[in-house]
């Protein structure tokens, strides 16, 4: 395998190569310590308050696709091959204020202007995408962007009006996609990256079989997708995490694909990524998947790095578990595939072996008769961590519950299945008395433990009460079913 050594990409207008990056080096220090670009801000340093958005491009297929990312927790060996936007860089076609720039000033949505940056790139991103918004879609843009004293009907509004003051066809990264597309080809020389001084070292694999080859060498080394968990260990606990291999740009995990058992996911696709196929298979899930984290966590964050990384509060594991998704695991070139709810052992513990990585999930598609939920309870409504998450799948043939499949995450110390209320439900008719059984049930499967996000006593009832909505949002029977959704 051939190696080099310096991470190479686009700043902006111009190639970038950094000769040694270290493991732990984030694209926000480099941005505003070497580069002078003070535009992007340091705000929370762990991916809440949008200060530092930037946007950044990568290959995707034979295009190019630019994604609103968090530059705090972003580390810059990630971006070997990438084109790195900032807000110097936007301008409008007569070189003056760019349309969201324009918006901005015309409707007030600045105030101290800290946060302004990150807001406007942010908008840029959605803009680009989706040139006419709605308010609905603005808000979700805008989950990851915090401020303080503007307020944000303002920001709303400027939003909204975006494209009375320019279109997307006319800016300039549409205008220059082409050429930018012919410079990062270039870039993507297939060769292995190996940076930085050895005891803070970065490894940017060529591809899956060098990734799985590179682990089975480093099996202690810390697995880098979208640095959003990773990122507060460095930025947070200043925890060292050489080396780190970053896997976040390797095309052969970012695959989905249709089969007839379900879908396959590489785990190295993003939250925004299997979004279209949340929308196309799962619209249960849709409320449910634009409350995890912000836009930007989402465009960075992976559905294979919230399983592996094991947390008993990850957001997917208790829906995907619901669903009865299996993962593949591998090492070298040997594969396993075991049910997803068999992964998690105990609290940081789980079922892989030294040099193994999660290769891809396999999620079945809804069946006939299959009533399907997923809830989060949280302090706040976006970009928050989960209190208690549930899954919730059953199937109804006739009047009667044949199979039921009901996990939970903050009830336990893994993500883990409601086996007595499971129970409890199966052979049952489809009522209320039935679903109240089930959730009296619930306090056989868990015993909580009381911390600052709820006690013990509120994670109980919430999640039995969760039991009890589902009912109440799925009884057809009665004149008006209640509907919670957004």
């Amino acid at each position: 395998m051939e190696l080099r050594s310096d991470i190479r990409f686009l700043l902006n207008g111009r190639a970038v190569s950094v000769p040694s990056v270290s493991a732990s080096q984030t694209l926000l220090d480099f941005l505003r310590l070497e580069q002078r670009l003070t535009g992007t801000k340091e705000g929370c340093a762990e991916g809440d308050c949008g200060a530092c958005t930037v946007l950044v491009g990568r290959l995707s297929g034979d295009g190019l696709k630019y994604e609103a990312v968090n530059a705090c927790i972003r580390f810059l060996a990630s971006l070997d091959g990438c084109h790195i936007v900032t807000v110097e860089h936007i301008r409008g076609a007569d070189g003056g204020l760019h349309p969201v720039q324009q918006a901005m000033v015309e409707f007030h949505g600045s105030q101290c202007g800290f946060c302004t940056p990150g807001f406007v790139m942010s908008l840029y991103a959605l803009w680009m995408e989706t040139p006419e918004p709605t308010e609905k879609q603005v808000e979700v843009a805008l989950q990851g962007n915090l401020c303080r004293c503007t307020g944000y009907e303002p920001i709303i509004k400027a939003a909204v009006a975006v494209s009375r003051y320019g279109t997307p066809s006319s800016d300039y990264l549409n205008e220059t996609r082409d050429g930018i597309v012919a410079e990062l080809k270039v870039l993507k020389d297939g060769k292995r990256v190996v940076t930085g001084p050895a005891e803070n070292q970065a490894i940017v694999p060529a591809d899956l079989d060098d990734f799985a080859e590179v682990l089975v060498q480093n099996p202690q080394a810390t697995i880098v997708a979208g640095a959003t968990d990773v990122g507060l260990w460095v930025t947070k606990f200043l925890k060292p995490i050489s080396p780190a291999i970053h896997i976040n740009l390797l095309d052969q995990l970012k695959q989905i694909e249709m089969t007839e058992a379900g879908i396959t996911l590489g785990a190295g696709v993003s939250y925004s990524d299997f979004l279209p196929m949340v929308k196309a298979h799962f619209p249960f899930m849709l409320d449910y998947w634009n409350r995890i984290a912000g836009w930007q966590v989402r465009n960075m964050g992976t559905v294979g790095g919230n399983i592996a990384n094991g947390s008993p509060i990850g957001d997917t594991p208790p829906i995907l578990i619901a669903l009865n998704a299996s993962i593949t695991l591998r090492r070298g070139a040997e594969r396993r595939v075991l049910p997803l709810e068999d992964y998690f052992i105990d609290y940081g513990k789980q079922d892989l072996r030294e040099g193994e990585f999660l290769e891809s999930v396999q999620i079945p598609l809804p069946a006939k008769g299959q009533i399907n939920a997923a809830y989060k309870i949280s302090k706040r409504r976006d970009e928050d961590i989960s209190a208690v998450a549930a899954g919730i799948c059953v199937t109804v043939d006739g009047d009667k519950i044949t199979a039921a499949r009901i996990a939970l995450g903050g009830m336990a110390a893994t993500p883990k299945r409601a086996a007595e209320a499971e129970a409890a439900l199966v052979g049952q008719p489809f009522t209320a008395a039935s679903f109240d059984a089930a959730a009296e049930a619930m306090a056989k499967d868990f015993a909580p433990l009381t911390d600052w996000r709820a006690s013990s006593e509120y994670r109980m009832k919430s999640a039995q009460n969760l039991l009890r909505r589902f009912f109440l949002e799925q009884d057809d029977a009665t004149a008006m079913p209640v509907r919670l959704n957004a």
